[in-house]
């Protein structure tokens, strides 16, 4: 049965399909292994050497591989289910296949081993760009770059300049109806002359690979930069991108520029002061999925969020400070943040983000939501009838003067005695 090969479309008319991996475990005790009977079948729908996401299985898992392509044998060392890898193979393909531009998966990968880079280039598209190289499989790929037909293109061109100095018409010929362009974002061609081609077209080619290089060199001393003016570079985007109007349908642009420059985990602190001011109850529906693709399922994203809130809470104090669990209910109910990490805010006052005393003063303000918070965890953890029971008669309820969280147990409704309706 096949598959969509972005799996996050769900569209039954998808073009782009794959085969599901096929798993089989063979051995027992240390010698266990998982063979992926199909993989061959499945890389060439990704158009991608099949040893590429056997590697990336085994990095993601810690575990060795083997490959021995003569026999189509893709083997992981240990046991590991069909699902499992499908699921890891997603990861594989929105990191190493899918463009980044308009997630298509018909793009190739190029390799310059001479600088260490990965080009990545889109049929659909046109789109050209680099591959964030911190990937462990990255250095895999540079060492086993994929049998493409950019070095055969090379010979080919080298074959036609040799033809055109010795004088040969078919040389000429080709120079003048055979027209290549550029094969690779990041090329090798420094022997190249580029006065081959003086059309229009080509000039303006010339200088797209121009601005790619520049563009690259740019993103590795962005890098290279300190934490501190990394982060005021993304502070800089996203507050551009308001200005222009754009932030609300740029979220995955704000992702893409936080990843680039390795600030992933702080971004929430800066969106928290760019994108909400005292009416943040409403802005955590607008711009949650913004927030959600930074702290989904990452606690330090989520740690900075809260000092986030904490810094509006000092910017906006009478507005926010009565508020304060109320917000913390928003955040949590969104799926912001999660139950442990709310707790192991309120466990501790910080002066990290705002002064020791307005701390306290928001701790205490969150004391009724962090005890609801713990009371519902306590009865989730319960088990059997009675504490279910008691589990339906908790409710939280808001009060309007005080516009704080309050607990109430209601009490169950008292039984009526039997009665036998042949008496009425």
């Amino acid at each position: 049965m096949s598959v969509n090969v972005n799996r996050s479309v769900l569209d039954q008319f998808y073009r782009y399909k794959m085969p599901r991996i096929i798993a089989k475990v063979e051995g027992k005790g240390n010698g266990i292994k998982t063979v992926i009977v199909n993989m061959t079948d499945v890389a060439k729908s990704l158009n991608r050497p099949p040893t590429y996401p056997t590697k990336f299985f085994g990095c993601e898992l810690g575990a060795q591989t083997q490959f021995d392509a003569k026999n189509d044998r893709f083997i992981v060392n240990g046991s590991h289910e069909a699902n499992k890898l499908q699921d890891m193979l997603d990861g594989f393909i929105r990191k190493f296949v899918l463009c980044p531009e308009c997630e298509n998966p018909e793009t190739d990968l190029h390799i310059n081993a001479k600088k260490q880079t990965i080009g990545n280039s889109c049929k659909a598209c046109g789109y050209r760009g680099m591959l964030d190289t911190r990937h462990k499989l990255c250095t895999f790929i540079l060492r086993n770059p994929p049998e493409d037909t950019g070095s055969a293109k090379k010979k080919e061109k080298k074959s036609k300049k040799k033809d055109k100095e010795n004088g040969s018409s078919d040389g000429e010929a080709a120079n003048h109806n055979d027209i290549d362009a550029p094969d690779a974002v990041d090329r090798d061609d420094d022997d190249e002359d580029w006065a081959e081609e003086t059309t229009e077209e080509a000039q303006q080619r010339r200088m797209e690979e121009i601005s790619a290089h520049a563009k690259n060199l740019t993103l590795s001393e962005d890098l290279e930069k300190p934490l501190e003016e990394r982060v005021n570079l993304f502070y800089n985007f996203v507050k551009q991108m308001k200005e222009d109007g754009a932030v609300n349908i740029s979220d995955k642009e704000i992702l893409a520029e936080a990843e680039r420059l390795d600030v992933k985990d702080t971004a929430p602190l800066i969106l928290t002061e760019l994108l909400m001011d005292e009416n943040i109850r409403e802005q955590i529906k607008k711009y949650k999925r913004h927030f959600l693709r930074f702290t989904h399922n990452n606690k330090k994203a989520q740690k900075y969020l809260l000092g986030g809130f904490e810094c509006l809470v000092k910017l906006h104090q009478s507005e926010l400070l009565p508020r304060v669990p109320l917000v913390l209910k928003d955040l949590y109910d969104a799926d912001l943040l999660e139950e442990d990490v709310i707790l192991a805010w309120a466990e501790k006052v910080s002066k990290k983000y705002v002064s020791k005393e307005l701390a306290k003063e928001i701790h205490a303000k969150a004391a009724p939501f962090i005890k609801w918070l713990k009371e519902a965890e306590e009865e989730s953890e319960g088990s059997g009838a009675d504490e279910e029971e008691d589990e339906d008669n908790v409710e939280v309820v808001y009060s309007a003067s005080a516009r704080e969280l309050k607990v109430e147990t209601e009490k169950p409704a008292e039984e009526e005695d039997d009665f036998d309706i042949d008496a009425i």
